[in-house]
């Protein structure tokens, strides 16, 4: 399952990933996170990216998310591509990366997107500013909405964010969603099946997990 955590800058993003990874590992599951390339991309060049290169950002992203979730149950991703589309449309007037962007995004299974009731703080270089929150953050969810992909939004401080973040993925847990099971998936692990009779998969766990 990979669950998708999306929102403008300083929003809680990476502390969420990783403490929803934490709590899920704590009750057993093979829990990953995916951070953010673009903080790495920037550290490694000490600058921001340039138009040009923010399709091989989105691309990236996508590739560590997809390499994850081959071998993870959950798979906690600290943005998408799609949120490398909407800043290329926002900062530099070029929406060309959303086509792409959604199409991976429709491996997600799950959208949780940050609030605005963070305070901003600064963190690297690739921060924008405080200005730029409301408008990435409309932006974001008028693509969802146009693509019509379902997302939860996620408020609170501290450990009620995660809180409320970790209610929206063990209900999706409990749902379950076979359309979604990768062709070569071990025959041991069958995450997504509707009635499972395999002591060994993690459906189970995951029903326990719901259940208690």
């Amino acid at each position: 399952m990979i669950v998708a955590l999306l929102g403008a800058e300083s929003t809680g993003k990476t502390d969420l990933a990783r403490a929803l990874a934490q709590r899920a590992g704590d009750q057993g599951l093979r829990a990953t996170t995916v951070e953010e390339y673009l903080r790495e991309f920037c550290e490694h060049r000490a600058r921001t990216p340039w138009p040009h290169e923010q399709a091989h950002i989105a691309e990236e992203q996508t590739r560590r998310i997809r390499t994850a979730a081959a071998h993870h149950a959950l798979v906690l991703a600290d943005t998408t591509a799609l949120m490398t589309a909407v800043y290329s449309d926002l900062l530099f007037d070029d929406p060309s990366l959303y086509e792409a962007a959604l199409a991976a995004h429709a491996e997600c299974h799950l959208t949780l997107v940050t609030g605005l009731d963070l305070p901003w703080t600064p963190d690297g270089i690739q921060r924008d500013g405080p200005h730029v929150r409301a408008p990435v953050d409309t932006r974001l969810r008028t693509r969802l909405q146009d693509a019509g992909v379902p997302f939860s939004v996620v408020y609170g401080q501290g450990q009620d964010r995660v809180d409320a973040a970790w209610r929206a993925i063990a209900s999706a847990l409990a749902e379950g969603d076979d359309r979604r099971v990768p062709e070569e998936a071990p025959a041991t692990l069958q995450p997504w099946c509707r009635e499972c009779l395999v002591p060994e998969c993690e459906h189970q766990l995951f029903r326990r997990l719901v259940r208690g």
